[in-house]
């Protein structure tokens, strides 16, 4: 078995991707929540490898930023195709590294870790990899010859017989480091692109003897993306996916089709989600949570038995405690509900600490910017903040206090206390009769 002493993944990210019209690389649109080249980070790394090259464009530096310490980045020099962009990795590998190369697409996010953990395992100097096609157009072929492969033909350079072959290449590749940094020499741009083709290598490989095979993949493991098209259908083979996934896992889905979730979605047991809910990166659910319709979460920590929404919102940092309730149209960011506490409807609470048993009533607004900075409300046990209430941070309501509706609070409130802070309303009697009985006679 190939260790991580003796493997070093390759992953192509250079390309412009033109067809995504977009000013964000191909690579880092976002697929259940995780950038596309992030989820062939982790597949990458999950084969425990020395190190992890990422092969980028000259042009854009986003990659580079986004990838940071996860990988080795290593730019392009020309876009000459996915030969040269090896070439490119292969400056960043030791000469003497003699161990195997697992060569992987960054548009390429669902492939499977059994595809790859048979790919280093092969014995053979080039291993490809091989998909079946009902409709093979784009795809370049593969041509076997007693289950040996003979050659890879790209689609634009295929005969008129090529054409109906449909075991397609699937651009991911493992070899033996050191005929492969020497075959990769020999590579001609002498095809309809004038480019580099890493498949010519099949060639170059049998005229030396050497033993090229081929692993088997699945189709939707190794579908592409090179349009918002193959996005969107990519986005919802993994949504079927990870539905299914936690329907297995006790989780109670009353209508799988409008649920979305990110990777890193995290739910316990007996949980039920209404239709149209929606997990943004980062979402920890504990155990007999009930999410109702048309709530959003992102970055959000909720704990056992709490009720959330409908028409809720959690962004990131917002921590709910055991048995917290929260209600429609009501927002918490950076914040922590306390146990037992409630937000049923209309609030904002960001930027707040909330203790065990309170109540934020509705239309409650926790001011927490002044156009600057941010400052935090910090509510004690047991305390009741009347329906339209704005309270002025820095603020410290202690345990018991009780906040009058309509108050807005700038100062601590202590324990206990009653806080009021609103105008006294002005009784003239009869005046709404007698003004409409002036209006309808003047009109």
């Amino acid at each position: 078995m190939t260790s991580k002493d003796d493997l070093i993944c390759i992953i192509l990210a250079a390309g412009k991707g033109k067809r995504m019209q977009s000013d964000t690389p191909k690579v880092l649109h976002s697929l259940a929540g995780r950038a596309i080249l992030d989820h062939v980070l982790l597949k990458a790394s999950r084969m425990s490898p020395k190190e992890i090259i990422v092969v980028t464009s000259p042009e854009n530096d986003l990659i580079e930023a986004h990838v940071g310490e996860k990988a080795t980045c290593v730019k392009q020099p020309e876009q000459n195709g996915t030969g040269g962009a090896v070439q490119a990795a292969f400056t960043k590998i030791p000469d003497n590294f003699d161990g195997k190369i697992l060569i992987l697409n960054g548009d390429v996010p669902l492939v499977a870790e059994d595809t790859l953990q048979s790919l280093t395992q092969s014995n053979a100097d080039l291993t490809i990899t091989t998909v079946n096609f009902e409709d093979p157009q784009g795809y370049g072929r593969v041509v076997l010859e007693y289950k040996s492969v003979v050659k890879i033909v790209e689609d634009k350079d295929c005969s008129a017989e090529e054409k109906t072959i449909t075991t397609c290449n699937a651009g991911i590749y493992a070899g033996q480091a050191k005929s492969l940094k020497e075959n990769l020499g020999k590579l001609k741009p002498t095809n309809a692109q004038g480019e580099l083709y890493l498949t010519d290598l099949v060639e170059i490989s049998n005229s030396k003897g050497l033993k090229v095979s081929y692993v088997s993949a699945e189709p939707y493991s190794v579908q592409g993306v090179n349009t918002r098209t193959h996005l969107s259908a990519l986005e919802q083979t993994i949504q079927n996916r990870l539905r299914r996934m936690h329907l297995e896992n006790g989780v109670t889905i009353i209508d799988p089709n409008t649920v979305y979730f990110s990777m890193d979605t995290k739910i316990g047991f007996d949980c039920v989600l209404e239709p149209n809910v929606f997990f943004g990166p980062g979402v920890t659910i504990g155990d007999k949570v009930t999410i109702k319709a048309f709530s959003h979460l992102e970055g959000a920590n909720v704990h056992n038995n709490v009720v959330i929404g409908p028409f809720a919102r959690l962004r990131p940092g917002a921590v709910l405690e055991d048995k917290t309730k929260i209600g429609n149209f009501v927002e918490v960011k950076n914040a922590t509900i306390g146990k037992g506490s409630k937000a049923n409807h209309l609030a904002y609470v960001g930027d707040a600490e909330i203790g065990e048993g309170s109540n934020i009533s509705a239309g409650v607004i926790t001011a927490n910017y002044d156009g600057f900075k941010k400052s935090k409300t910090i509510i004690g046990d047991d305390v009741m903040v009347g329906t339209n209430s704005t309270l002025i941070a820095p603020l410290t309501i202690e345990d018991g206090a009780y906040i009058a509706a309509g108050s807005t609070i700038s100062g601590d409130v202590p324990q206990d206390a009653l806080a009021v802070s609103r105008n006294r309303s002005i009784i003239r009697d009869g005046w709404a009769k007698n003004f409409k009985e002036k209006n309808r006679k003047d009109s």
